[in-house]
């Protein structure tokens, strides 16, 4: 792998890691709206399915999807300022955390849902012939839902180019996945006739040729594909999760295969911070700017509900 490339995935890894550590501090200093749900631990799935998509195509995410928008948009000051709650935002502070739109990319905070609405974006995608796909990222805890097994069928009956990106953090919430999942994951797309693969590697560049391989398979044969990739979240649920639930030790022992530090020390020291300074200088001038813009004014909060 060229050291231009590992470079940039390391960039893009470190500012999402980066990015939700500095939120944690902000939401403990009163400075956020609502809750948020961070991704610290799961950077190499999120980097490396998106780094295996084209532009036009579609991205739908999870309540858990800043990792997912600054991987596929790289707009660190927008972002802040949606979950800073200001009119600068995305979604002019209106959406928070968890309701994200920009550039094709979607998400909210309900459970699998967003597995349905993108199911109906290819849908729509297949009936325009755009060429285009769409990744929709989903958790273990999503295949609770009934709705997305309802979704998976009919993309199976029509179709549909779809590329499930399910995040197997272990944990719904608080429940571990051996206590939510009978049987496995993967045979449930096979029930389904949907082709499928697991990835369990701390290694980015392993998640990306698998993601790859996916991508390709539904951009060509214009059928859903369900891969798993099996990642470890090192913190909790929502930003005020102890994690009474699992042990230190589990997590010492995930820590073990960090994605983003395991790369780091594959990288030249003087690199890679000159990186994470970078990534840092640009976080903090999203929260300068953040601070400074104005809050939604309440006298339009009719504004966007609705489209004519």
């Amino acid at each position: 792998m060229a050291t231009c490339a590992k470079l940039d995935i390391y960039e893009q890894m470190y500012l999402i890691r980066a990015f939700e550590e500095r939120i944690a501090e902000l939401f403990t200093r009163g400075e956020l709206f609502g809750t948020t749900h961070p991704c610290i631990g799961q950077e190499a799935t999120a980097v490396g399915v998106v780094t295996a998509l084209e532009p036009t195509d579609v991205v739908t995410s999870t309540h858990r999807g800043h990792g997912h928008f600054l991987a596929w948009t790289g707009d660190v000051k927008g972002l802040m300022a949606e979950i800073m709650g200001r009119a600068t935002g995305v979604c002019a502070g209106r959406g928070g955390s968890q309701h994200l739109y920009a550039e094709n990319f979607y998400t909210n905070g309900i459970t699998g849902g967003m597995g349905a609405v993108g199911t109906g974006m290819a849908l729509a995608e297949k009936q325009q012939e755009s060429g285009n796909i769409v990744c929709s990222f989903i958790g273990d805890g999503a295949l609770a839902q009934g709705i997305l097994h309802e979704a998976m069928n009919m993309a199976s009956l029509w179709n549909a180019p779809i590329l499930y990106a399910l995040e197997n953090n272990l944990y719904a919430m608080s429940t571990h996945v051996r206590d939510t999942l009978a049987g496995g994951i993967v045979p449930r797309a096979d029930a389904l006739g949907i082709e499928s693969a697991t990835v369990e590697s701390e290694d980015v560049f392993e998640i990306i040729e698998a993601s790859e391989k996916a991508v390709e398979y539904v951009r060509e044969n214009c059928r859903p594909y369900l891969l798993e990739l099996r990642t470890y979240r090192f913190c909790g649920h929502s930003i005020n999760d102890e994690r009474a639930y699992r042990t230190r030790e589990e997590e010492d022992e995930w820590r073990k295969r960090d994605p983003l530090a395991l790369l780091a020390g594959a990288l030249d020291g003087a690199d890679r911070r000159e990186i994470e300074g970078r990534c840092q200088a640009r976080i903090e001038r999203a929260i300068a700017a953040a601070r400074k813009a104005p809050v939604q004014d309440l006298g339009d909060i009719g504004k966007g509900l609705w489209k004519s």
